[in-house]
């Protein structure tokens, strides 16, 4: 019996890369990338690398069927839109209309996309699904736009599950390429193995959901093999737990045997500044079963041992992970 068929938009970046190898054997994983976030050479021979730009329709369509994709493809964090806010916006709205009709057009039965928690805003934690946005930054509209966007198509089109991942400040290997835009705790780590202060917006004590890539990973695929139809759904995947930036370097210290301390300056970001993240997953669990199983300190000293060339970053571009609060 073939093998199915997953298409996975920027599948050669941090997310999309752990997710294909992952799957690379039991399915038949196709990663398309234009590059511009990713690196090809995370990816393991069993999966199929594609060049190619997922706002391209020609490209979609030289790809053949699938019965499953999850779209990863598009602008991930909110500096990115500062450079060039039109492009931002093409990258994530375009880029996800296009998968949908790709998919409508081609039978598809599952569309599974990356939203994300900075959507919430600050809100109070914790987080839930049934929360009302307040989107704080261009990129978070983007994700709030997907989400209205994908429950409209699913109800035109009810044969087909759309979801929705609201992910928390997700961490883990394969984040090098991202460079400034990775999350804290990489940027953390490769710092203080090069002997540098980690650099941390006033006291240290805001708090993360940290999320281990895997557990991401987990979450996903929980969805995609759901035996039954999930019809429209949107689900928070984090771990239930916070962490103040001041445990996060006690953590990094411990995996290296350091005890390098933080360097405090002034938060420069003001009033969309986000001081708290912590996720309700009880839809998650409730529905699809889903449980964090990557610790905090285990995650960190995988993160460690596979970082044998950390990035080499300057204070301040490091210092913009304090102010991105999730994927």
């Amino acid at each position: 019996m073939p093998k199915k068929r997953i298409l996975v938009t920027g599948g050669a970046g941090f997310i999309g890369s752990n997710f294909c190898n992952t799957h690379g054997d039991a399915y038949d994983v196709v990663a398309l990338d234009n590059l511009f976030l990713g690196d090809s050479s995370h990816l393991r021979p069993a999966v199929t690398f594609v060049q190619g730009d997922a706002t391209d329709r020609t490209t979609l369509e030289s790809l053949g069927t699938f019965d499953t994709i999850v779209h990863f493809a598009g602008t991930s964090s909110a500096p990115m839109f500062t450079e060039d806010i039109v492009q931002g916006y093409r990258n994530s709205i375009l880029s996800y209309i296009e998968v949908l009709e790709f998919a409508k057009r081609t039978g598809v039965k599952k569309v599974l996309f990356a939203s994300t928690s900075s959507l919430y805003g600050n809100t109070p934690p914790p987080l839930t699904e049934a929360q009302q946005p307040l989107p704080t930054n261009h990129y978070s509209v983007t994700k709030i736009a997907m989400e209205h966007i994908g429950e409209c198509y699913q109800r035109m089109h009810p044969s087909m599950d759309i979801i929705g991942f609201r992910f928390m400040s997700v961490y883990g290997p394969h984040e090098e390429h991202k460079g400034i835009y990775a999350n804290l705790i990489s940027q953390f780590v490769w710092g203080m193995m090069r002997g540098e202060k980690p650099v941390v917006y006033g006291d240290g004590m805001q708090t993360r959901d940290f999320t281990n890539v895997m557990d991401v990973v987990q979450g996903i695929t929980r969805a995609m093999e759901h035996p039954s139809p999930l019809g429209y759904q949107i689900f928070n995947i984090g771990t239930g737990t916070s962490t103040n930036l001041l445990e996060i370097v006690r953590a990094i210290n411990a995996a290296l045997g350091t005890s390098i301390q933080p360097n405090h300056i002034e938060n420069p970001v003001k009033e969309t500044y986000i001081r708290s993240q912590l996720a309700d997953i009880s839809k998650i669990r409730n529905m699809l079963g889903f449980k964090p199983s990557v610790s905090l300190e285990a995650g960190i000293r995988v993160l460690v041992e596979q970082s044998q060339n950390p990035v080499k970053l300057s204070h301040d571009r490091r210092a913009q992970a304090n102010a991105i609060p999730g994927y």
